[in-house]
């Protein structure tokens, strides 16, 4: 009776990529889903970034068979581990998702999910995902 929202970004607090699932759906089986669906980042002469150096997690996604599916993929994962004291780190650099996802939630309707069908729930997060990019790169280049 609830659905929850996945984000993955870039260290400025970028959405990359956005997934919506239903609220009894554990973490950790988005953590693949999400990175796969980055899109290729250009911009710098050569060939576009494909996947990032490095993924970071907190403990819902913690997981070594997908920790060990990420390290194939060239992907460093920094994931808390479950059953470990506070306290590992992630902290310094997990606000800017918190951040992100904050900002999200300033929007009334992906706050409180107002709509039944799924496809128009995803289409809000989608332009909230846009104005909050609006709002990055407003502030970088201004």
């Amino acid at each position: 009776m609830g659905s929850k929202h996945h984000i993955i970004t870039d260290a400025v607090g970028t959405p990359l990529a956005v997934k919506l699932t239903g609220a009894n759906r554990h973490d950790v089986t988005q953590l693949l889903p999400l990175v796969e669906a980055i899109p290729p980042i250009a911009g710098k002469p050569g060939r576009p970034l494909q996947k990032p150096d490095c993924v970071q997690g907190d403990r819902g996604y913690d997981s070594e068979p997908h920790r060990e599916e990420l390290r194939q993929k060239g992907i460093e994962p920094i994931l808390a581990k479950r059953r470990t004291k506070n306290g590992s780190g992630l902290g310094v650099s997990r606000w800017v998702v918190e951040r992100t996802l904050s900002g999200l939630h300033q929007f009334r309707r992906l706050r409180v999910r107002y709509e039944r069908r799924s496809d128009i729930h995803e289409a809000f997060i989608e332009i909230g995902c846009i104005l909050i990019c609006h709002n990055v790169l407003q502030n970088k280049f201004c």
